[in-house]
């Protein structure tokens, strides 16, 4: 079974991530597996460099790094079941880097609905699922109720 787990979480939009964190963490309980969340961090385009201060990397990372360990700290699993990573890069790429420096034998990814902009585009889901070397289990955010 799956002991090694990983969650993608955008920090910006967490209640896409509920969804998936919630099933990755019935699934840990199960197979007394362990959790793993990443967050990408976007690469500055050099053009805006010397517009933000000497510190600023720093302070994202710092920020994100915090940010993510609130939300680890909210997972009920046993203590130092759960364990966090921020990186930079390009999403899909990053992801799949983490996933197999950690030995991730599942990856789950919330997901948006579709529409037609992500049939057009593609998204960092569907690259995912397309590029891992392991499992992937896709979660959508529900669908709201019906008046």
């Amino acid at each position: 079974m799956f002991k090694t787990i990983l969650v993608p979480v955008d920090l910006a939009e967490v209640d896409i991530a509920r969804p998936a964190l919630d099933k990755a963490v019935a699934l840990a309980n199960v197979t007394g597996g362990t959790l793993a969340l990443v967050y990408v961090r976007s690469i500055l385009p050099v053009t805006f460099m010397e517009y933000v201060p000497p510190s600023f990397d720093e302070e994202q990372q710092s920020d994100a790094e915090k940010k993510l360990a609130e939300l680890a700290a909210t997972i009920r699993l046993t203590e130092g079941k759960v364990t966090t990573a921020v990186r930079m890069g390009a999403v899909y790429n990053e992801v799949l880097a983490e996933a197999k420096k950690i030995g991730a034998d599942l990856i789950v990814v919330g997901s948006h609905r579709p529409g037609m902009a992500t049939y057009l585009l593609g998204s960092n889901a569907s690259t995912i699922v397309r590029h891992a070397e392991s499992s992937v289990l896709v979660v959508r955010e529900p669908q709201p109720a019906k008046a």
